[in-house]
């Protein structure tokens, strides 16, 4: 049995135990709370903060790869392992150019990658938007679902805001009228074969994604655009693992690169149901050095919502969930998370579809069912 460890235990290690029990593998997970999802369903977890590295050098001595849930991760620190033996995949070399949103953008810049227009705005610096309004501010690391992401209309009140975040530095980047924002999953494997699942839509309320509808309905170009992005980066960081990308499409076709996920990512949940691989069992299989399948969607379409906390409460919402499973084509994942707070992603639905033109409408009964007179 190959024993795979996991650098955090929310949702996305929990859906990956999940995979792991019916492919020989054992998963063991790295996290600070033994009430987190994945914790809850693996064996003997190792109880530690993500960046603490005497937790994850206990990890590697118990696994024969590591890999990752999140990017909250000290590098330096990791590194150190690393030259001790740890084998972490993706590779480390891989992670850096990625976990701060600057270096990021640089790095897209500099293997010739589309991105928006930006600038990194240092701490001393007096702040002001060479791109006109609106434009948004990012922070440069731990920023998710929103989080540590501004999107600001006037100088005034991108002044008011730097001032109250203390002038950390941050990057600044134009904002991007797209028609539509899309995502990919794509995975490389120990060989360098690089394998894509279909590209999606997403749909995001309050910069959280709230609907994924899969596949998104491109024109054959884009599409290529999309395959060539995507295997220009993981070639570029010789990728071992899988990747989500997400993009911005603009109404003239143009195709912008948005962020990098080094890990599974919320666009890619469609593919537990919808698919003939998940994207938490290619994982597994990318970073235990399987031969990669070549993933496909086994319907005509799908649409996945994200069941989001509107409240803080221990509620299980078993009423709810019950409506949901009832809808023709759902599949519920609930995490089993201990309480609900507002925002926090508590579970995810995904509906199985022959008429990708019903989406939408099934979107909305969902969320009619789940956030009541709060749907949009």
């Amino acid at each position: 049995m190959k024993k795979v460890g996991v650098i955090g235990g929310g949702q996305l290690a929990w859906m990956m135990a999940k995979e792991a029990k019916s492919r020989a593998i054992e998963l063991i997970v790295q996290t600070p709370n033994p009430d987190d999802p994945a914790a809850k369903i693996t064996q003997n977890p190792i109880l530690g903060a993500i960046a603490d590295a005497k937790s994850t050098q206990k990890l590697g001595d118990r696994c024969d790869v590591i890999t990752f849930e999140n990017e909250f991760v000290n590098l330096e620190e990791l590194k150190v392992l690393a030259r001790q033996g740890a084998c972490f995949r993706p590779h480390l070399t891989s992670l850096e150019p990625l976990l701060d949103k600057a270096d990021q953008r640089q790095y897209l810049q500099k293997i010739r990658l589309p991105v928006p227009r930006f600038q990194v705005i240092d701490k001393d610096a007096k702040i002001t938007s060479e791109y006109g309004f609106p434009v948004v501010l990012k922070a440069r690391r731990h920023g998710y679902d929103g989080r540590g992401t501004f999107i600001l209309y006037s100088q005034n009140e991108l002044e008011s805001l730097w001032n109250r975040l203390e002038r950390p530095s941050m990057l600044l980047e134009e904002f991007i009228p797209f028609t539509c924002e899309l995502a990919v999953m794509a995975a490389r494997g120990v060989n360098g074969e690089i394998v894509l699942y279909p590209v999606v839509e997403t749909e995001q309320e309050k910069q959280v994604c709230r609907r994924v509808l899969a596949p998104a309905m491109l024109p054959l170009e884009v599409k290529a655009e999309i395959q060539r992005i995507a295997e220009t980066l993981l070639d570029r960081l010789q990728v071992v693992g899988i990747f989500g990308i997400e993009l911005f499409l603009t109404p003239d076709n143009r195709v912008l690169v948005n962020e990098i996920a080094p890990r599974t990512h919320n666009s890619g949940h469609f593919t537990l149901d919808a698919c003939n691989i998940s994207q938490f069992a290619m994982q597994l299989e990318a970073v235990t050095g399987m031969p990669l399948k070549s993933p496909q969607m086994t319907c005509n379409s799908a649409v996945m919502v994200n069941l989001l906390g509107l409240e803080n409460s221990h509620s299980d919402y078993l009423t709810q969930r019950e409506q949901l499973a009832a809808i023709p084509g759902a599949v519920v994942h609930w995490y089993s998370k201990s309480e609900s707070r507002i925002g926090r992603k508590l579970g995810h639905v995904t509906v199985l579809l022959e008429d990708a033109n019903k989406s939408r409408a099934i979107a909305q009964r969902i969320e009619s069912i789940w956030y009541g007179r709060s749907a949009t």
